[in-house]
């Protein structure tokens, strides 16, 4: 009898696409220490028991950036398996924010012009980054 693998923990994660009103949005570069260290990706979070995918989202940008979000939109989900982890990614889309972004955790922070062609200013990129990026070229915000 053929014996089935365990499943992966499923990781729960909530990620801002953060727009400028003229299109661009925000990339942040992983910390030094973390898996995938100085690759970029959108900024955002693991869901705490209780939380809201909307919620986390609000409670990881204030930690990580320093900003207040208002509504935030879904925008879909997708997973990726990685070596370290198997997440799962609530897009949410945040247009409505106050403050000033900055990298409260010492990481570096880009505003990206969005192209058609989907290609970026800053490398590498994390595999789930390019296909929320992707995912931008073919269905615009």
């Amino acid at each position: 009898m053929k014996q089935s693998l365990p499943e992966r923990k499923v990781t729960e994660v909530a990620v801002g696409i953060i727009l400028q009103p003229e299109g661009k949005f925000l990339l942040a570069k992983r910390p030094k220490g973390k898996p995938y260290e100085n690759y970029w990706e959108f900024p955002g979070g693991k869901l705490e028991k209780g939380e809201s995918v909307h919620q986390a989202l609000a409670r990881e940008l204030y930690e990580e950036l320093g900003i207040e979000i208002g509504d935030s939109q879904a925008w879909g989900v997708i997973e990726h398996d990685y070596p370290h982890a198997y997440v799962r990614l609530y897009l949410r889309v945040v247009r409505d924010w106050t403050g000033q972004a900055q990298g409260l955790e010492g990481q570096e922070l880009h505003w990206q012009v969005f192209t058609v062609s989907g290609d970026a200013d800053v490398s590498p990129l994390l595999p789930a980054t390019i296909t929320i990026i992707e995912k931008m070229v073919k269905q615009p915000l």
